[in-house]
């Protein structure tokens, strides 16, 4: 497939682009930081995102989604990125389907058609520490009965605090398991924190907390390929949503250039912020191209899809960061103030780097991959 959009994707993206921009802008994320609000998101806006289809989009049509796949849902993540939109889309419509999509079984039967109706919020609890260590793993899950029992804590969990489920990654007798975890459940306890992107993500902590055997997804001991499939999708939409934040961040910096004068010129006209600014639409390109073929990838089901995985996110994190960087520059001394929206671009920018692996791990990932 050639990296750029089909007929159809074009017209998806043609109708979700002003849907996110009127109804969810920067100043949606203003309104929710100011107003102190306790959720993360808005629910009126996610039922919105409900009635366009778009929770439901990796849901296969057998449990009441569209069926579509990674490249269509970068889609919806590049504009939640540029806009800066606060929701539960990647955790919840991208991580969490992965997992349940890959694992089949009870919990894909309970859990698909609710998000897709919009009725759950999933959260996804993986890692322990503050940074991603998928591969560390602490939490413990011991036989009890005909259950088991889970002990352990899980840091940073997106929506955790308001999640009605969350997907527990906790280590057994033979391997990994994963575990669908109510929110309700006994023994389970959230403490939010707002963080530096003004997004709430919880401490979790589990203290024996008792689950049936249905609530293991996919098999016991044997979770560690529907991990794989969690955290392949959540990068790699991760990744999409870094490309739309760095394309947010560096069309304002442009309007900008075209705006502010100095010296009695635009300051756009000096070829030095020229350079600049054509050295960041390159990057740009390339990183979408990067995640474009991850998403393709992961599509068609490609064995070569965990090494272009982490290209992506590495370096959909090298040009993002770059473009805020930039746009703050340009900015001048108001770019470094809350009057300007660059700023929040920033802030941003440094949440999603360090989800499901910052660009560091993924570049030691490539490496590793790639014999080194």
């Amino acid at each position: 497939m050639p990296l750029y959009h089909n007929e159809d994707q074009l017209m998806l993206k043609d109708s979700v682009g002003p849907f996110i921009a009127e109804q969810a802008p920067v100043a949606h994320l203003r309104q929710l930081r100011d107003s102190d609000d306790a959720t993360g998101f808005s629910r009126d806006l996610w039922a919105q995102f409900v009635e366009m289809g778009l929770p439901g989009m990796l849901v296969p049509e057998a449990h009441g989604g569209l069926g579509m796949g990674h490249i269509e849902a970068g889609i919806v993540l590049e504009e939640i990125g540029r806009n800066l939109t606060p929701s539960p889309f990647l955790s919840t419509s991208v991580g969490a389907v992965a997992a349940l999509a890959k694992a089949g079984g009870t919990q894909a039967v309970r859990w698909l058609p609710a998000i897709a109706a919009g009725e759950a919020i999933v959260a996804l609890a993986i890692d322990e520490g503050s940074k991603h260590r998928p591969e560390r793993i602490a939490t413990t899950a011991t036989r009890a009965g005909n259950g088991f029992r889970l002990d352990g804590k899980k840091s940073f969990v997106l929506h955790g605090h308001v999640a009605d489920m969350s997907i527990v990654a906790a280590k057994t007798d033979g391997g990994i398991t994963l575990f669908a975890v109510p929110r309700q459940a006994k023994g389970v306890t959230a403490d939010p924190r707002r963080l530096v992107d003004s997004s709430l993500a919880s401490h979790v902590t589990l203290d024996g907390v008792e689950v049936d055997a249905d609530a293991v997804i996919g098999e016991v001991d044997a979770g560690e390929e529907v991990l794989n499939a969690l955290l392949a999708a959540a990068r790699t939409g991760a990744a999409a949503e870094m490309v739309g934040v760095g394309q947010g961040a560096m069309d304002m910096t442009v309007g900008y250039l075209k705006e502010r004068k100095q010296f009695g010129r635009l300051i756009g006209e000096f070829q030095a912020l020229q350079h600049r600014a054509a050295h960041l639409y390159g990057e740009m390109e390339v990183a979408r191209a990067a995640v474009m073929k991850a998403q393709e990838l992961l599509d068609q089901g490609n064995d070569g899809a965990k090494l272009m995985v982490s290209v992506a996110k590495a370096k959909a994190g090298r040009a993002a960061n770059l473009a805020v960087r930039e746009g703050v520059q340009m900015h001048g001394g108001i770019g470094m103030t809350d009057e300007y929206d660059i700023g929040l671009y920033m802030k941003r920018d440094r949440a999603l780097a360090e989800f499901m692996g910052d660009v560091h791990y993924h570049t030691e990932q490539v490496a590793r991959m790639s014999g080194y």
